[in-house]
């Protein structure tokens, strides 16, 4: 790098009061958290990651020194939160992955949906209907997800013959909320993650990161 695109002393130095302002955010935001997803807490944590990284950038471009800054999953985070600082409306975007692990069950409780529905029409007197639902996992799950509410599926998903993958949640702020059908045709081209005011994600990586660590521990402590 050349040294009319290093920085300056003096933007080094405005990076590293920025970290500090940083740590006494979020170490006031752990102070006055109200639970374990408290979303001051993720919003300062984001925050203190980005000043760190900028810190770190400045320190080594000037000084060809780095910190021994390392902040877990701070690759993976969201931008720092750039939305308006009292949101009149906001957009909740939810994400649940499932596989299909049990074909069979699933058609077989989509059937008893179909047969139990009170608007179906009934047969002619002698006449056989055939089954709605039949072999097509594609109506199977649409008359699924048409009988119950996301959330029900969410907790009831092995009785209906899925298993769960990853999940995630997002809640964004907006300036206002849109006009009615404004946004239906394209529902999730307008995510904006510099608005997500918090996230929630759900994943087996966590559980599987949780158990190296266990086994990890395990590893270390002495022979009997």
């Amino acid at each position: 790098m050349s040294d009319a695109a290093q920085p300056t002393a003096a933007e080094v130095r405005a990076a590293a009061e920025a970290v500090k302002a940083a740590l006494d955010r979020h170490l006031d935001a752990v102070e006055r958290r109200t639970g374990d997803d408290d979303p001051d807490v993720y919003e300062a944590f984001n925050a203190l990651a980005a000043a760190a990284e900028a810190y770190d950038e400045r320190l080594y471009d000037r000084y060809d020194e780095v910190t021994p800054f390392e902040i877990p999953g701070a690759d993976d985070s969201l931008p720092p939160y750039a939305g308006p600082e009292e949101p009149n409306a906001l957009s909740v975007l939810i994400r649940r992955d499932y596989a299909v692990a049990e074909p069979q069950r699933l058609l077989a409780q989509a059937q008893r949906i179909t047969d139990l529905d009170p608007e179906a029409e009934e047969p002619d007197e002698g006449e056989r209907t055939a089954p709605v639902v039949g072999g097509s996992v594609h109506a199977a799950l649409g008359v699924l997800f048409g009988e119950y509410e996301p959330d029900e599926i969410a907790s009831r998903h092995k009785e209906f013959g899925l298993e769960e993958g990853d999940s995630t949640l997002w809640v964004s702020a907006a300036d206002e909320l849109p006009e009615p059908g404004e946004w239906l045709s394209t529902p999730f081209d307008h995510a904006d993650p510099q608005r997500v005011v918090c996230r929630f994600d759900v994943s087996a990586v966590f559980d599987e990161e949780d158990l190296e660590d266990d086994l990890d521990e395990e590893d270390l402590r002495p022979a009997p």
